[in-house]
């Protein structure tokens, strides 16, 4: 356990700082002055200063921040200097609150290359079809390669998974590709009280090799899937189709590369590595995610008071703003915690 806590924290920080590094490189094209770039929090253990900007490491390795010139002065009538955050266009402002996710996007797809260049990509092709399965009574057969469902494109055997393990029962609308041609099914997934869940009723997914230029192609898809799946759970714990035993904080993610690390170490350290990426590419794809989500105290909730700046052509009193990203930061400190004792709570179950 004590080598998975460190491979989650290496993991962590990786995100952190391409994360951070995305703010403080765009900021800087647009002229805005980064007081302080630091990883982790506590007491600095190394430090140093370029560009007018101090870098440092802090003593325990937990989140980080890139600090803006003015970014956080609130009181009006106060004369911002050249460099400051509040001094910059509303376009540059923007462009600076993206570019963190945008980063970790960009690394996730660097993780889902790496992936598809070293062990492939399993394609939604069917394998076998159950006996007496939505997927047999609808006429889907060996062979077909699923290219859409419900309107989505497939590229990705998992995508198929996805959309079978959260149905609801509903017909779904299946397009497939057999000799050549595109044929259109509707299946209705039966229920499983074993599993207590629905199934559409294939066994799915064919391991295939990837070329230079399908390793680039593929890591976009492999992306595209994580972020259209963290979308859709987002929106299922909204509506109750997921519960809170299905969110996990670091406490599980812990867990999940824990199990992860035990099983791949079996099969040498390549296929340790590579397990290990794609953990990576999952949690830096959900971090984008999470980020844009408009709450205050996040980049999501700081682009939506940037945007209503762009409506009304005047900034939000800047007291208003920092009272609502107060309270924003203190609803999700609690989401914090309850998510944190959620995932203790599950390892006495």
């Amino acid at each position: 356990m004590v080598v998975s806590i460190i491979i989650f924290l290496l993991i962590f920080s990786i995100l952190v700082v391409c994360h951070e590094f995305g703010h403080y490189i765009v900021a800087k094209k647009n002229g805005i002055h980064a007081t302080e770039f630091f990883v982790g929090i506590g007491p600095k253990i190394i430090k140093w200063t370029r560009n007018d900007t101090e870098f440092s490491i802090r003593a325990l390795p937990f989140g980080g921040a890139c600090v803006f010139d003015g970014l956080d002065e609130l009181e009006e009538g106060v004369e911002l200097k050249d460099g400051s955050f509040l001094k910059a266009s509303v376009w540059a402002r923007i462009a600076t609150t993206l570019a963190g996710p945008v980063f970790n996007i960009f690394l996730a797809y660097i993780c889902g290359v790496i992936l598809a260049s070293t062990s492939g990509v399993t394609i939604p092709e069917i394998q076998e079809i159950i006996e007496n399965s939505g997927a047999e009574e609808a006429g889907l057969r060996p062979g077909d390669i699923i290219t859409e469902i419900n309107g989505h494109s497939i590229h990705l055997a998992e995508e198929v998974s996805f959309s079978s393990y959260y149905s609801q029962g509903e017909e779904m609308t299946i397009c497939i590709e057999r000799d050549g041609k595109e044929i259109e099914y509707k299946v209705t997934p039966k229920f499983d009280t074993e599993d207590n869940r629905y199934y559409i009723g294939i066994i799915n997914g064919r391991k295939i090799d990837c070329s230079a230029g399908q390793s680039l192609k593929y890591g976009f898809y492999n992306v595209e899937y994580i972020l259209r799946a963290t979308i859709d759970g987002i929106k299922m714990l909204f509506t109750g189709q997921v519960g809170k035993d299905d969110l996990a904080g670091p406490v599980g993610i812990v867990k999940v590369v824990d199990e992860t690390y035990t099983v791949a170490k079996e099969y040498g350290v390549l296929n340790t590595v590579l397990s290990m990426v794609n953990i990576m590419m999952l949690l830096s794809a959900n971090l984008a995610v999470m980020n844009l989500l408009p709450i205050p105290g996040l980049d999501g909730g700081r682009l939506l008071f940037l945007i209503i700046e762009l409506i009304r052509r005047k900034p939000i009193p800047r007291d208003k703003e920092g009272y609502v990203t107060l309270v924003g930061m203190a609803l999700l400190l609690g989401l914090v915690v309850f998510v944190f004792f959620n995932d203790i709570m599950k390892f006495f179950h």
